[in-house]
């Protein structure tokens, strides 16, 4: 399940079978809204790529952030980093003074309260994610929560 969760936005646009959500193509502010499948394995999703990181990786893809819904699990929030993190990585994401805790699996991190993060992109207009990295180096990733709630109401409304 969690390759699948961190894979769900690349692999859909790769396989051409996602379908955007709203009359924009999908775009809500900075954000990204989408389906994919059907029936109970259907997915709704909804991400953003980084605004800005620090310091520079070589080799690293693009840090993403996502927000997932379906039938049987409710707002899964993940944070791709691009790399694959080290053992007992330490990720955190700030956002309006709050500090949310993830915990890391291979290239993802997974939050340990979706419902919280959910609340907390709504209320903001940034969030900053410090992860461990590897070579022992601290990476920062920045994130726009412009449109987030839009993004995330569409994709509620299409995976009640």
């Amino acid at each position: 399940m969690f390759a699948f969760v961190a894979l769900l936005p690349v692999t859909a646009l790769a396989a051409g079978g996602p379908v955007p959500l709203g009359d924009t193509g999908g775009k809500f502010g900075d954000w990204t809204a989408a389906t994919y499948g059907s029936g109970a394995a259907k997915a709704c999703y909804a991400f953003t790529t980084a605004i800005n990181s620090a310091p520079a990786l070589v080799g690293r893809g693009p840090p993403m952030l996502t927000v997932v819904e379906r039938q049987a699990a409710h707002d899964e929030v993940t944070l791709s980093a691009g790399f694959a993190y080290p053992n007992d990585a330490k990720v955190t994401l700030a956002v309006n003074g709050s500090n949310l805790s993830f915990y890391t699996k291979g290239e993802t991190a997974f939050t340990t309260d979706g419902a919280a993060a959910v609340i907390a992109f709504e209320q903001g207009a940034n969030a900053s994610a410090s992860s461990s990295a590897p070579g022992g180096k601290t990476v920062t990733d920045n994130f726009s929560l412009a449109g987030f709630s839009d993004a995330y109401h569409a994709i509620t409304a299409a995976c009640p």
